[in-house]
């Protein structure tokens, strides 16, 4: 099982393909597995990278506060842990995007693009949520609750489709081991990034994607207003996580977008 351990925790990935490295970094509540369509697709041009972010999947589950930064050391670790010396595209959903656009913002000529679905890189609170993961949690229905967050992340008709229910129980059955006070500290690092003042400085050409009833269209629009090489796109009748929804026109702007960048 491939594990890096490069940051000081145990950290799950899955490396498939060759070329050009590509670092994907999930949205919360799910795992690597939301990038299924996207290796299988990538993956033939490109060494794809899917981590489990700390508190999620096979990846370790640390009750100590963090920061973002931190999980985004994390996932650099994992690409030194797997031999990856080429600077990779930055791929993220939601949490996911906030990461790598805390990389780029701190060293934009280090990545060569980033691609940000979701996109809300300022200041976010989620006390509520973290409320809602404690109680359930000790009410043991933190299955329960996992799965509603997880509809939250698409639309509702695709997650009452037989594919969108399929897929969402996977989620919900590799996250079987779930820490709700892990997650708690998972949304705290989240909360406590706003990166609205360093987006101007950044210049890593950037698409940011969203779907078209995703609740952070509006912040994804506005990060990609602040940077100074970057792009929006809508993928319609999608939500959240649009790539898992409608992964082929998802796939057919990323592509575009890297080949417009030598990539």
């Amino acid at each position: 099982m491939p594990i890096s351990r490069a940051n000081g925790i145990e950290i799950y990935y899955e490396r498939a393909g060759s070329g050009p490295p590509i670092l994907m970094l999930h949205a919360l509540p799910f795992d690597h597995c939301l990038w299924l369509y996207q290796v299988a697709r990538f993956s033939r041009n490109y060494t794809t990278i899917a981590v489990d972010l700390r508190g999620w999947g096979r990846s370790a589950k640390p009750r100590g506060s963090f920061t973002l930064r931190d999980m985004g050391q994390d996932a650099l670790g994992v690409l030194a842990d797997a031999g990856i010396t080429q600077a990779p595209v930055l791929m993220g959903c939601s949490i996911g995007s906030k990461i790598a656009l805390t990389l780029a913002c701190e060293t934009p000529a280090a990545f060569p693009a980033v691609i940000a679905i979701g996109g809300n890189s300022g200041a976010q609170d989620f006390s509520q949520r973290i409320a809602d993961y404690a109680l359930h949690s000790a009410q043991g229905r933190l299955t329960d609750f996992h799965m509603s967050h997880l509809r939250h992340g698409v639309s509702r008709a695709w997650a009452d489709s037989l594919m969108g229910d399929y897929l969402l129980k996977g989620f919900v059955e590799r996250g079987a081991d779930l820490d709700a006070f892990c997650i708690k500290r998972v949304f705290e690092a989240l909360q406590g990034s706003n990166l609205l003042a360093d987006l101007p400085r950044c210049n890593t050409p950037t698409l940011v994607v969203n779907g078209e009833f995703d609740g952070a269209r509006a912040a994804g629009e506005r990060t990609a207003s602040l940077m100074p090489n970057a792009s929006h796109h809508v993928v319609m009748g999608a939500g959240h996580c649009c790539f898992l929804e409608d992964p082929g026109a998802f796939e057919n702007v990323a592509l575009a977008f890297l080949r417009r960048n030598g990539l």
